[in-house]
């Protein structure tokens, strides 16, 4: 008799639960917004969409059926782990978009506003879902593809370049120049809510000072803001002269009064401040990269 492996609850937490939720998610944004106002949708979806509008061909199973060549093409550069997970979100999501999203109520209203909630519902279930660690397949595969040969690209403008050629092509081809607008609104609101999900939530500042003062500029900081620092040492590459660089992240309301402080501390420093996307360790964000 074959026996097959047992799946733990926390497993099922992992990997299951976010690419359920997550295509759930999408899925609404497609179906209950995009769908009824019929303008040029973003990534597969798009190309499925434009079958769906003119010959009533499922989403769902479209998509399905673009994704054998993609998944072929992109299987050696994605990595066997996240290629069969993705496979399997690609599932629920295909499934989740055809059977189950049609019972969820739909939106007839004006377009514009189902253009900003197509871009925030499916921007929240694509994050969920590569947060899990998977995709729903095809321009997910293109562009994890592309993120795997350049990681320093962000991934939501890779997503959004990618989408909008779609939409252009979509709207070109459905006659319709509004649709494009609202398409490529969609397509930006999801790259945003992507991004600030995945790495901007934990948003900060990121301050250097070049001083003199080193001590007492570590004083005054934690008194205004109650961050820790790092002291490095520098070499004045004109003066010629040892400088002390303290480096401080603090979250965006902390640095104005930072700012201040350090000033009437040291009016010769010199301070520059940097955006930092996300910050991890103690007094900000945990680790919880193994997590999903």
């Amino acid at each position: 008799m074959t026996t097959f492996p047992s799946i733990s609850a926390r497993q099922i937490q992992k990997e299951l639960f976010p690419e359920i939720c997550g295509s759930l998610l999408a899925a609404i944004g497609i179906h209950s917004f995009a769908l009824q106002a019929a303008f040029p949708m973003t990534g597969f979806s798009g190309i499925a969409a434009l079958f769906y509008y003119l010959f009533q061909i499922p989403v769902g199973t479209v998509i399905l059926l673009l994704n054998i060549p993609v998944a072929c093409f992109c299987y050696k550069l994605l990595g066997k782990s996240f290629f069969f997970r993705s496979v399997r979100c690609l599932f629920f999501s295909s499934l989740t978009l055809d059977l189950i999203a049609p019972y969820f109520p739909v939106y007839t209203g004006d377009r514009f506003l189902a253009a900003i909630c197509t871009g925030v519902f499916c921007g929240l279930g694509y994050a969920v879902i590569y947060m899990s660690g998977a995709s729903t397949g095809g321009m997910d595969f293109i562009t994890m593809s592309v993120k795997t040969k350049h990681p320093h690209l962000p991934l939501g403008k890779i997503i959004f370049l990618s989408d909008t050629i779609i939409v252009l092509l979509g709207g070109l081809i459905l006659n319709d120049i509004d649709g494009i607008i609202y398409g490529i609104i969609t397509s930006y609101l999801s790259s945003l809510v992507i991004d600030k999900l995945m790495y901007g939530m934990d948003a900060g500042k990121l301050a250097l000072i070049v001083t003199e003062k080193g001590d007492d500029i570590c004083q005054v900081i934690d008194q205004s803001s109650e961050r820790g620092c790092t002291i490095l040492t520098a070499y004045g590459g004109y003066s010629k002269s040892e400088k002390q660089v303290i480096m401080c992240a603090c979250n965006n309301k902390q640095m104005y009064p930072l700012k201040n402080a350090v000033k009437n501390a040291d009016p010769a420093s010199f301070f520059i401040i940097l955006e930092s996307n996300e910050v991890i360790g103690e007094g900000f964000k945990t680790d919880e990269s193994k997590s999903f």
